[in-house]
């Protein structure tokens, strides 16, 4: 992760005081206001593609071109998401159509001219999707790019910290650290880290990953990994997680 650009992100988004607008709305504001483009939108997905729930989107536009994605099952939030990777259309009129038969058509309708998909991903475990929309087509510069990616990993773990608290918009401290006090789970965030040999920061979004896709809580799985139920590891299943044996 671009560590030092995304806790900012985040600081930002948590800071913010205006209490009317949940995290997932500050954060494609924030994004908005970063990069030259018209429209943002952060949502959900799941290993059969778009769940179909919007998180936040800055205008009707943005909400429409997810909406179209759920619906036509195709585009790039689908593709990013399945690969694993950036998709970027700088031009949908051009190439779009041919890529997505359906979906290029629908949002040209709608006024979209350029989109760009950056998936929100743990590993193998999918998140979601942010994506950039513009009403005129053109390319994202290599620093927009990578200012983009960082608000992607901000919103993968603003994600997976509101999954562990139902939804509800947190505090500050909740986002930029651990996600409770109970000791268990700074115990197996530990014991992940070394598992892994990843910093406890990547352990516990690995911890915090693994809850959303099994729709579990935090604490639950922690304490799963702690009475060695479970362990963590880098196999092809996606979860990273294995039955240990007694």
């Amino acid at each position: 992760m671009r560590d030092s650009r995304v806790a900012e992100i985040l600081s930002v988004i948590a800071d913010s005081r205006d209490g009317r607008m949940t995290l997932p709305a500050r954060l494609v504001a924030e994004c908005l206001s970063a990069l030259p483009v018209s429209g943002v939108a952060v949502a959900l997905m799941t290993a059969d593609g778009p769940s179909g729930v919007v998180l936040a989107a800055t205008d009707e536009q943005a909400r429409h071109g997810e909406e179209l994605q759920f619906a036509l099952g195709e585009g790039p939030c689908v593709e990013a998401s399945r690969s694993g990777r950036p998709v970027l259309q700088p031009d949908v009129e051009t190439a779009g159509s041919a890529r997505w038969p359906q979906y290029g058509a629908a949002v040209l309708d709608a006024g979209v001219r350029a989109v760009f998909a950056f998936p929100l991903r743990v590993g193998a475990i999918r998140v979601g999707v942010l994506d950039l929309y513009r009403d005129t087509p053109g390319q994202l510069g290599s620093l927009e790019v990578a200012d983009a990616q960082a608000f992607a990993d901000a919103a993968t773990v603003m994600v997976l910290h509101l999954q562990e608290h139902d939804g509800r918009d947190g505090t500050h401290s909740a986002l930029g650290g651990p996600i409770d006090g109970q000791a268990e789970v700074h115990q197996a965030t530990g014991m992940i880290s070394v598992q892994l040999g990843v910093s406890l920061a990547e352990a516990l979004l690995r911890l915090r990953a693994h809850a959303y896709a099994a729709g579990r809580t935090v604490s639950a799985v922690a304490a799963d990994v702690v009475n060695r139920r479970m362990s963590f590891d880098d196999s092809e299943s996606g979860t990273t997680m294995q039955q240990e044996r007694q």
